[in-house]
Parts: structure tokens; C-alpha cells; sequence
């Protein structure tokens, strides 16, 4: 039954509907394959643009909080500054009468 030659006919069909089966499925598995790791990719590729889209917030949040301290710093010496030129003033005042 192995020499192609004593295979009947109705023998060769079965095995060419089975080689015929055994490429769609072939096919199919690459196809399946190929859409798996089309996917795998659109999710990779999601992912990192969330990643970067959250590293962009945190710079903008970090700018933002930065300009924020530096204006509380500035304001906070600015007023220790005026309370020490009161002060001043007082004592000048005091030391006059």
C-alpha cells in the first residue's frame, strides 16, 4: 500500500482530500498565527503609548509642582524679608526716641 502504484484509486483520493486537508490546515495556522501576532503587536504598541502619555503627565506634573515650590519659596522669603525690614524699621524708630 505504500508504492503509489498499487494504491487504488479510490486510495489516492483519500490521501490527496487528506494532503489537500493537512495544507488548509497549514494555511489556516499560519493565518491564525499571523493574527495572533498582529494583535500581540497592537497591544504592545497600545501600551507603550499609554506608558508614554503617563511619562509626559508625570514631567508635566513635576514642571508644574517645581514652579509651584519655587513660587511658595519666593513668596515665603519675600514676607521673612519684609518681616525683617519691620523689624528694622521698628528698632531705627525705637532707637530715635
Amino acid at each position: 500500500m505504500n508504492n503509489p502504484e498499487q494504491d487504488t484509486p479510490k486510495e489516492a483520493q483519500r490521501k490527496e482530500k487528506l494532503r489537500a486537508e493537512e495544507v488548509r490546515q497549514l494555511a489556516k495556522d499560519e493565518e491564525r498565527k499571523k493574527a495572533y501576532q498582529a494583535r500581540e503587536e497592537e497591544i504592545e504598541k497600545g501600551q507603550k503609548n499609554r506608558e508614554l502619555k503617563q511619562a509626559e503627565k508625570r514631567v508635566s506634573e513635576d514642571i508644574k509642582d517645581s514652579a509651584r515650590e519655587k513660587t511658595r519659596k519666593e513668596t515665603y522669603l519675600a514676607q521673612e524679608k519684609a518681616i525683617v525690614e519691620n523689624r528694622e524699621k521698628r528698632q531705627l524708630k525705637d532707637n530715635k526716641q
